[in-house]
């Protein structure tokens, strides 16, 4: 079995997409019956969609979607984490349509401005009930968050921290410092958990070659180990650099193990 444990769809005349560029090849619908073939044809059996735009409606239409499609084994969704009833709103997804789906929250922390908004009060209280209602927190961050969600991880022991896309490395430049300190500060806990996604599309667009990427998936190979790692294509982000079935390839070149491909997704996310 082969999971994919980092998806995204969206439907543009839904919702935009503001954090697509206005001349991206992916500023155009991408849906599940657009995904499901090209997984079959990658050989993926199973994948967890994320969720892509900070509002409310997009995760209750995950999980029906999720309800409709054997592909789709889990949902990473959004809620609002400074908010006053982040439990009864978790509570609320889990009574709708698909509801059993929902694995995970997420909240684009890269946008924020603070660098340590995750170590925010109430960002901790809403932290501590999707703790509560036993999901996981997907971390999306740059470089230089890193330390706040280490500090984050070790203050919440019960919460399972997910870190996408290695924590965005800078690829293109080939440095690795401070990043790789700050990341194994993080594998260091625990109950941190990393996707290994995203790595194609921080490297250089025109010549990125796969010993670029070797660095960084070293680093995070030998910091979490096979069992607290986890694929993530990122489709369709990934498309703007190589096709599916090629990131697939490309992983599995920088990192095999059982583990990695289906292992700790389905541990992790309860799939």
């Amino acid at each position: 079995m082969t999971v994919d444990a980092h998806v995204h769809v969206w439907d543009l005349s839904v919702r935009d997409q503001d954090w697509i560029g206005q001349d991206s090849p992916i500023r155009r619908d991408f849906t599940a019956a657009d995904l499901a073939p090209e997984a079959r044809a990658a050989g993926v059996d199973q994948v967890v969609l994320v969720q892509t735009v900070t509002v409310r409606e997009e995760t209750p239409e995950f999980l029906a979607l999720a309800a409709d499609h054997d592909l789709v084994a889990g949902v990473v969704g959004w809620t609002d984490l400074t908010g006053p009833g982040v439990g009864e709103e978790l509570a609320r997804l889990r009574e709708l349509p698909g509801g059993g789906y929902l694995r995970g929250i997420r909240h684009q922390v890269q946008g924020e401005p603070d660098p340590e908004w995750l170590l925010r009060a109430d960002v901790r209280r809403g932290l501590a009930a999707v703790a509560e209602a036993g999901l996981v927190y997907d971390l999306v961050v740059l470089p230089h968050q890193l330390p706040a969600c280490a500090k984050a991880a070790a203050s919440l022991p019960g919460l399972t921290f997910v870190l996408d896309h290695l924590g965005k490395p800078p690829v293109a430049s080939g440095a690795l410092e401070p990043w790789a300190t700050d990341l194994r500060a993080l594998a260091a806990l625990p109950n941190t958990v990393c996707k290994l996604s995203g790595l194609l599309t921080e490297a250089d667009p025109a010549s990125w070659t796969v010993d670029d990427l070797r660095p960084y998936a070293d680093t995070v190979l030998d910091a979490f180990g096979p069992d607290r790692l986890m694929f993530g294509s990122d489709w369709p982000v990934c498309t703007q650099v190589s096709p599916y079935g090629e990131v697939l390839d490309i992983t599995r070149e920088l990192a095999d193990a059982d583990e990695i491909f289906h292992g700790t997704a389905r541990r992790v996310y309860n799939l």
